[in-house]
């Protein structure tokens, strides 16, 4: 079996390292030739995920973010991990619109945008424990199928 391509990254959970998230994701699937608006996608939900983990999974301690990032053919698997308080109710938490920090002006759309621009979310949490957000995403697939093949 082919081992495909991996990275993989820990740290502090503070919102300056945000964008080193993001970039670091973004610069290692360049290899993939995504297009801008595949790459733009895959920033936001790098984003999206990291901001959660060190807002939601760590409100009132600070912790490590892990991220992990392979590439197996042209698909990439993402995932975003944390130590944190966990989610005592996944099914509430991806409701459209709902926040469970209305004091930090938070949207409540967190996760239906990183369901929007994935092929799948896999949620693993336990509270006390922490929670894993596992990301699939096919990258250069609508050019292959259009018949722009790359």
């Amino acid at each position: 079996m082919k081992r495909g391509n991996e990275m993989s990254v820990t740290f502090t959970a503070l919102s300056e390292n945000e964008a080193f998230a993001r970039v670091a994701v973004a610069a290692f699937v360049a290899q993939l030739n995504p297009t801008l608006e595949e790459l733009n996608e895959v920033k936001t939900i790098v984003s999206e995920a990291v901001t959660n983990s060190i807002i939601h999974g760590y409100p009132d301690l600070l912790g490590d973010v892990f991220l992990r990032c392979k590439i197996l053919g042209d698909t990439m698997e993402l995932s975003v991990e944390d130590h944190g308080v966990g989610i005592e109710d996944i099914e509430t938490v991806r409701q459209p619109l709902f926040t469970s920090r209305p004091d930090l002006e938070r949207s409540g759309m967190g996760f239906t945008i990183m369901e929007s621009f994935v092929d799948s979310l896999e949620v693993t949490t336990a509270v006390g424990e922490g929670t894993r957000l596992r990301f699939v995403k096919r990258l250069g697939a609508r050019r292959v199928a259009a018949g722009n093949e790359v």
